[in-house]
């Protein structure tokens, strides 16, 4: 019988479940679903919390402040407060503590002999110290004429700030009292989706609270005055040794709000790690001595450089994003079944057995007389009967009629289609005994004959 214009386009697929006593695919299947409800429960729902609408980029408004003495011998007895020692004085994200320095005093602008610490200002006659080059890595311009430093060595003369600069550093730290020195940091966090703010102070009305109090993780959580030597510590570091040639310290504030919980649950975690070793920069005070001249004092400073940075996350419970993890986690359960369908199709020794369960194609009856059949098998639609795959499921395309030996009249009519009754054929009753298939689907009407046909 000829086949639809449209061939499979207009075809419809329905789902068939078949159950399938396999003990291992079971169990895989088993652990599957079990692997998927823990994905929803343990990481979604409880770790993630996939059911909360989030901001995470919150607006961060932050003042530091230090507070501390300390008395240095270097350049004569000198006391240095928190005005002295941190740059920049207004208080920022970044700031630098000056624990340790060496200081050149009284220089004026004229000529004197390069320190022999610098490779480019060495010589040996006036030759190697060409007029108006600047000394390389250096402190000045050559003047042209080599002089001698000392009793071991000679250098070129310059024109620069004399006498140059003092490159060696005290072995024990100056400013050693700076362990001592008290950093607050003040830091406001505003979440404008949800509009929610925080501070990280404690909100008191103890006007002496943050003069007295200092930070500890267990015992003073809310206090924002934090002690360098603990913060240095806390980054793994031993204050002297870092102190003495300087370095660089992150502060990073986290906050991680849950805003279905209480809002005095919402409260920031500090931790401090080590950036990097050996930080030092210059500067210099300038003034006028009693002949009119311009003299400077020239400090290279060494200390540490706190770098305070703020991330936060909050986080409300919203409709979409359940749904969202839900149906994540659906599609999982969906993937089990499909990974243990792929198992039994393709990798279990019984595949083509659950082949031929699983897909099957089924036909509409039709009522056809006989006529009309022999036409159809005269055009070549069907030629010989075909064996059947199982009861009920006749091969495609093809008819088959079963009729008793009595039935010879039919038998001659068209008898390669004809096959023999199987001995258990149940009778269908009627006129000459015809027997018919119990998978027959239409009928074949001819004269007073009923014979039915497999579709």
């Amino acid at each position: 019988m000829p086949g639809p214009p449209c061939g499979s386009l207009l075809d419809y697929k329905t789902a068939k479940f078949s159950l399938t006593r396999n003990r291992r695919v079971g169990l895989l299947h088993r652990l599957l679903q079990l692997s998927a409800l823990g994905y929803l429960l343990g990481w979604v729902l409880l770790l993630r919390k996939g059911y909360q609408e989030r901001d995470a980029a919150p607006r961060v408004a932050m003042v530091t402040k230090v507070k501390g003495a300390a008395a240095a011998e270097a350049a004569g007895r000198r006391l240095w407060d928190a005005a002295d020692l941190t740059w920049p004085p207004q208080g920022e994200n970044v700031l630098f503590l000056v624990t340790n320095f060496i200081a050149t005093i009284q220089q004026a602008q004229g000529t004197c002999p390069e320190s022999p610490s610098v490779l480019d200002g060495m010589c040996t006659e006036d030759a190697d110290c060409p007029m108006g080059n600047p000394v390389v890595h250096g402190n000045g311009i050559k003047t042209g004429k080599c002089l001698m430093f000392n009793a071991t060595c000679s250098t070129c003369e310059i024109y620069g700030w004399c006498p140059v600069e003092n490159g060696t550093l005290p072995r024990k730290l100056l400013l050693a009292e700076t362990e001592n020195f008290t950093l607050f940091i003040k830091n406001t966090v505003h979440f404008t989706k949800f509009n929610f703010s925080k501070c990280n102070t404690l909100q008191t009305t103890d006007p002496s609270y943050f003069k007295t109090c200092t930070y500890d993780p267990i015992f003073n959580p809310s206090c924002p005055v934090f002690r360098v030597r603990d913060m240095v510590e806390a980054a793994g570091e031993n204050f002297g040794d870092l102190a003495l040639l300087g370095g660089s310290i992150r502060v990073l504030i986290e906050w991680n709000c849950d805003l279905d919980r209480a809002a005095a649950q919402c409260q920031p975690q500090y931790s401090f790690s080590l950036q990097d070793t050996r930080y030092n920069f210059r500067t210099a005070s300038y003034y006028w001595g009693s002949q009119q001249q311009l003299y400077r004092n020239l400090l290279k400073l060494y200390g540490i450089r706190f770098d305070v940075s703020v991330h936060g996350q909050a986080g409300k419970f919203s409709i979409v994003p359940t749904a969202v993890s839900f149906g994540t986690s659906i599609a999982f359960f969906g993937a089990a079944t499909m990974v243990c369908d792929l198992v039994l199709l393709y990798l279990d020794g019984k595949a083509d057995l659950y082949w031929k369960e699983k897909f099957e194609e089924v036909y509409m009856p039709s009522m056809i007389l006989l006529w009309e059949f022999t036409a159809l098998v005269n055009q070549g639609v069907t030629g010989k009967p075909l064996q059947t795959r199982r009861a009920g499921s006749p091969a495609s395309g093809h008819l088959q009629l079963c009729l008793a030996k009595s039935s010879e009249p039919l038998r001659t009519e068209i008898p390669h289609l004809l096959v023999n009754c199987p001995q258990d054929a149940p009778s269908y009753g009627g006129r000459g005994e015809i027997f018919l298939m119990p998978d027959l689907k239409s009928r074949l009407q001819w004269g007073s004959w009923t014979v039915k046909l497999v579709a």
